[in-house]
């Protein structure tokens, strides 16, 4: 398996080993854009693994703060009382970058950034940027990738 991210067309394409076309996905990247160094918001270019999967078993709406569960699921409810949380939601795919200088080690680092695939409140408009980094995902299609994808699976991103 393969994970193609398009920045710009905002979508997540997983390839089997054959290089074939398995599915495609809406994202929402980061509304600051593209970008590798820390405390900048931007979603990281290149060459990445899935280095931790989160998660598995969870409820689908799982809330998690610091990549635990916090015992809560996401309602509108929940949101109104919380209006400027970031909705980390259901899994947790944990990016490492692979390319010494880029985007792993130092200022740049994906993984010290904790940048993620993740879920999303379903009221999370998808196909256009809108995080502080990570890739969104609606919870559906995130558990959908997750089931399919090991840890170490490479993961490319691309303008």
């Amino acid at each position: 398996m393969k994970i193609q991210i398009n920045i710009e067309q905002q979508q997540l394409d997983l390839f089997d080993r054959e290089e074939r076309l398995v599915k495609r996905y809406l994202i929402s990247s980061a509304k600051n854009g593209i970008g590798q160094v820390r405390g900048s918001y931007c979603t990281p270019l290149g060459k990445h693994i899935i280095r931790a999967k989160i998660g598995d078993k969870q409820p689908i709406n799982t809330v998690f703060v610091k990549r635990r569960p916090t015992g809560e699921i996401y309602t509108p409810q929940l949101a109104a009382q919380y209006p400027n949380r970031d909705w980390i939601l259901t899994r947790i795919l944990w990016l490492s970058g692979c390319e010494v200088g880029f985007n792993r080690l130092g200022e740049v680092d994906t993984m010290r950034r904790y940048i993620y695939i993740h879920g999303s409140p379903d009221s999370a408009v998808m196909g256009k940027p809108g995080s502080i980094g990570c890739i969104r995902m609606h919870n559906d299609d995130l558990l959908e990738l997750f089931d399919k994808v090991p840890v170490g699976t490479p993961v490319n991103i691309t303008q």
